[in-house]
């Protein structure tokens, strides 16, 4: 057998195999809650840099005297580049380790950030967002992968949405930052928004390096013993811990297989035999022909991932000021006073889904969150069809689009922005993770980017009032998605979750066997 041959995936979780609750106490271990907390505050940047640029953008423009285009352009190409990041952080974090990719990650979000605050002009300061960009991609991609191989299972779900917890309290911070700054000459006060964020990021780099390896990707690099100590730190106690490193050493077992570990008289297990050298070859050849199993489970990577960011969640936040001056609000500082609201109201709602994500499950918020932000942009979507037809434009009609506005994103943060995370990170196999939900967040990447680049210009063509209607409409598309593709992973093992992909299709082998008799 070949160094890179592959079992099929199918074999992974055998049918004969239990499935473990490592502990049903709802502590959290707090050696894991730090070194998730650690892994999260990459997504600070992100959030930062969102909730940052639609206040700054307004200043970009006058200052360098751009155009609407190059606004969109400007705007959309953080999401567009952070796809290159996403895309290759995979295979990074499978050669390098998780740790070490985090870092990369908040060192290219500085030199991005750097370049963007001195840019002397339109060019300079797109190439530092190209530079942010590919470090966004790295960090979306890795954080929620870190923390999930991390957690145990009775708490990941509340530690793998830490990231879009961080990712809201930065974009809450850029609109902070937008309001306290706002006062200065124009020349300055949007090159200190956009360089200040290069700041937390060398602490962050910093920080990480006192975090520990992944005990996932120690183990399918052979390196046990380090595993091990991991996984004592981050379980309850001795018995945990032995649970967690035997399944995740019997998964590595299945899924990492070479000639030294098949040849006769080898005394040694497949895992330390050959782990040492495994390094993610394979998988996107196995990625790109899946099982029948591994198939729903990409559908539902990519769909959950495709839909979180057609909602126009990005789109929304990025352009608040520009749907709030169609709406009759044209001083700045009100504008930006009014993201301020928007942005605490996001907050608030994804600290409230982190801490009940584990206890109510996925699917509940996740279907409430769809449900609800499709009312709310169906909202928004009359409100400004109203606002466009009347002179002067009433109170109700703009108070109507400030709640809807508030609504959208607390819905969104309730469900759709902290499970993406989590259930991407957590439904992979062990050996395909990195480079799957790498394969997942591109998708997120690429279209975030085309909503956030072409928003104004569709909303020019058809009104913002008609483009809310339109992501209303998606919303109650993505809701039926959710339930029928998404099934319930809430207090399972990483390697128990792949079971549930697998008995689905093992139930419709043996109905239709029933049939044919």
């Amino acid at each position: 057998m070949e160094a890179s041959e592959v079992i099929p995936m199918e074999t992974i979780q055998p049918e004969s195999q239990p499935q473990t609750v490592l502990h049903t106490r709802s502590r959290i271990n707090k050696y894991a809650l730090t070194c998730a907390v650690l892994a999260s505050t990459n997504s600070i940047l992100l959030g930062y840099d969102i909730g940052v640029m639609s206040g700054a953008v307004l200043y970009i423009r006058d200052n360098l005297k751009i155009t609407s285009t190059q606004v969109e352009i400007l705007v959309g190409s953080l999401n567009v580049c952070s796809l290159i990041g996403s895309f290759v952080s995979g295979k990074t974090s499978d050669l390098i380790g998780r740790r070490y990719t985090i870092v990369l990650a908040a060192a290219t979000f500085f030199l991005g950030a750097l370049l963007m605050g001195f840019a002397p002009s339109f060019a300079f300061l797109m190439a530092g967002r190209v530079i942010a960009g590919i470090g966004v991609g790295y960090s979306l991609m890795i954080a929620p992968v870190y923390t999930a191989e991390v957690s145990p299972a009775m708490s990941r779900g509340f530690l793998t949405s830490l990231p879009e917890v961080f990712i809201n309290v930065g974009i809450l911070l850029g609109y902070i930052f937008n309001f306290a700054l706002s006062g200065l000459p124009p020349h300055i006060n949007w090159r200190l928004m956009l360089g200040l964020a290069g700041v937390p990021a060398i602490g962050i780099a910093a920080g990480v390096m006192v975090m520990p390896e992944s005990p996932r990707w120690l183990v399918m690099k052979g390196r046990l013993d380090e595993a091990k100590m991991v996984l004592r730190k981050t379980s309850e106690n001795e018995e945990e811990a032995q649970i967690r490193f035997e399944e995740i050493t019997k998964a590595a077992s299945f899924v990492v297989t070479s000639t030294a570990a098949g040849s006769p008289g080898s005394s040694q297990s497949p895992v330390t035999s050959t782990s040492s050298n495994w390094h993610g070859q394979g998988v996107w050849k196995e990625l790109l022909r899946p099982s029948r199993p591994l198939r729903r489970i990409l559908i539902a990577a990519i769909g959950i991932n495709f839909f979180m960011q057609a909602s126009g969640n990005d789109a929304v936040i990025y352009y608040t000021p520009e749907v709030f001056k169609a709406a009759g609000i044209h001083k700045r500082k009100v504008l930006v006073g009014v993201t301020i609201i928007m942005g605490i109201a996001k907050t608030s709602f994804v600290l409230v889904s982190a801490l009940f994500l584990d206890n109510f499950g996925r699917r509940p918020l996740l279907l409430l969150s769809s449900t609800g932000v499709a009312i709310s942009l169906a909202g928004l979507g009359l409100g400004s069809k109203f606002l466009e037809h009347s002179d002067p434009k009433p109170v109700w009609a703009i108070a109507l689009c400030v709640v809807a506005v508030c609504a959208d994103v607390s819905f969104f943060s309730i469900g759709l922005g902290p499970i993406t995370w989590v259930y991407s990170s957590e439904i992979f196999p062990m050996r395909l993770r990195a480079q799957g939900s790498s394969l997942a967040v591109s998708v997120n990447r690429l279209v975030s980017g085309i909503v956030a680049m072409t928003f104004l210009t569709i909303s020019r063509k058809i009104s913002f009032g008609g483009m809310f209607f339109v992501l209303s409409g998606i919303m109650v598309l993505a809701t039926i998605f959710f339930y029928f593709f998404l099934p319930e992973t809430k207090g399972k093992s990483l390697e128990d979750i792949g079971a549930i992909f697998e008995d689905k299709d093992k139930s419709k082998d043996r109905t239709r066997e029933i049939c044919e008799r």
